[in-house]
């Protein structure tokens, strides 16, 4: 076993990957285990760098970052505030037992209830996403003393068990054995319509109509919670049409469902809103989040209750907690976090950025570009729904899978400077909310080149 004090000392110079990236590269090779690859079919970047918008590879090439990485460093990278606010936590209380309060994790829990629509004023902090879905279904089911879960298809909950059984597409089939409680149902996306919709009044309408009967068959009284992505991020981006989340709330109300709204992507400002439940006018009973809390500096989801459920457990001990909930470095970079944002409208930026010039520029490439299907989105949160044919609508890529013309348009970008976020036969345009117009607009040129010359 090597020496703890060898290894300290030994940090910067191999574990960096600043100075040696094929050593990075070696060392990733022979111990790391990826998540969803086949280990011997990748060929990982070395990331050495990152700043603002921007990210380095192991031979220096810059690129422009339009995947903020998983969807979570919304205030890019290294950004001042939040590596100040880790530093100086870490120099006072690195760590601390959840069972103690502690000064950083109840300001950041009173910021993040500050912004959370309703009563949602209590908070469990979890490590991440998936957690924080495993728990609020937890909640929901001691709450109602009730156990199934209803989510849509095209949906992503997490990788966890619950969580991957409560998730929508590809990734949960190779997990799913029917034993989570778990049943999903259509939820509305007009350009695939599982309704035969022609408007979005149609859509939502026959949605909400389909939600009723699977609640019906199903059995009102056995249902704990409906839990949706306020909008689905990693499956498509398909913002909810209006009425639709309201609608969803009142059959909640009806028969005493908890609703449970998955922020853990478009939460934080991603969507234009703090939350992206705002625009549907709702609030939920429960709300998970993570990523953009604190951009992903340091690992940190929740899930902010209401004033019912938490009472449930004002004199019932909740049976449920993590070793490192609410971790201090984690919450003070959530603090910094939402301070900056507070302090320079990134949430107002992200909808303007989308408005003026996300959104106006990717439908300038749908003029131009046979392959773009379908443009959608929101603030700093758009896709586009690449066809082979825009008449019947066949998907660039086969849902699930994979196509040589998805990888020429991915490698495209890249060879161009800009890491693209691809998802089966959709490019997804989720750069950093503080990316400048001049960034976004270069990342849109870049994408709009790819696309012509993978296109032929």
């Amino acid at each position: 076993m090597t020496d703890l004090l060898s290894t300290t000392s030994d940090l910067g110079s191999d574990l960096s990957g600043t100075h040696d990236a094929e050593r990075a590269y070696e060392l990733d090779r022979a111990h790391v285990f990826h998540s969803w690859s086949a280990q011997a079919e990748i060929s990982p970047m070395v990331i050495t760098r990152a700043e603002g918008s921007h990210v380095w590879d192991g031979d220096g090439k810059r690129y422009l970052d339009f995947t903020s990485q998983l969807v979570f460093t919304n205030l890019g990278h290294q950004h001042p505030r939040i590596v100040a606010a880790i530093r100086e936590q870490a120099a006072t209380l690195c760590t601390v037992a959840p069972a103690f309060a502690n000064g950083t994790r109840s300001e950041a829990a009173r910021l993040i209830a500050s912004h959370t629509p309703g009563d949602l004023d209590h908070v469990f902090f979890t490590n991440g996403g998936a957690d924080a879905n495993e728990h609020a279904v937890r909640m929901a089911r001691l709450h109602t003393g009730r156990h199934k879960v209803l989510t849509t298809y095209r949906s992503y909950h997490g990788g966890t068990h619950l969580a991957v059984n409560m998730t929508g597409d590809p990734r949960r089939w190779a997990s799913d054995h029917g034993s989570a409680g778990t049943v999903h149902f259509f939820g509305p996306f007009l350009y695939r319509s599982a309704f035969h919709a022609t408007t979005e009044a149609e859509e939502c309408q026959r949605a909400l109509e389909h939600l009723e009967q699977v609640v019906a068959l199903e059995g009102p009284a056995t249902i704990a919670a409906i839990v949706l992505e306020a909008i689905p991020g990693t499956a498509g981006i398909m913002v909810p049409p209006p009425g639709y989340l309201a609608g969803v709330r009142e059959i909640c109300d009806r028969h005493g469902i908890v609703l449970v709204a998955d922020e853990v992507m478009s939460g934080f400002g991603r969507s234009g809103r703090w939350f992206a439940v705002e625009h549907g006018g709702v609030t939920p009973d429960l709300l998970t989040f993570a990523k953009g809390v604190n951009s992903g500096y340091v690992p940190l989801g929740g899930v902010a209750i209401s004033d019912e459920i938490h009472a449930t457990f004002a004199h019932r001990a909740y049976p449920g907690g993590l070793t490192y909930s609410g971790h201090p470095l984690a919450c003070a970079a959530a603090v910094a976090t939402i301070r900056a944002m507070e302090d320079d409208d990134l949430v107002g930026r992200a909808h303007r950025l989308g408005a003026e010039v996300i959104g106006p520029g990717l439908r300038a490439l749908a003029e131009k570009h046979q392959w773009i299907g379908e443009v959608r989105g929101t603030g700093a949160f758009w896709a586009l729904e690449l066809v082979s044919d825009r008449e019947t609508r066949e998907p660039l890529t086969p849902y699930g899978g994979s196509s040589p013309a998805m990888s020429a348009v991915v490698k495209g970008c890249q060879e161009r400077g800009m890491l693209p976020f691809s998802n089966f036969n959709r490019i997804h345009v989720v750069p950093p909310l503080t990316t400048t117009d001049d960034e976004a607009r270069e990342g849109l040129a870049i994408l709009d080149a790819a696309l012509a010359a993978a296109a032929g």
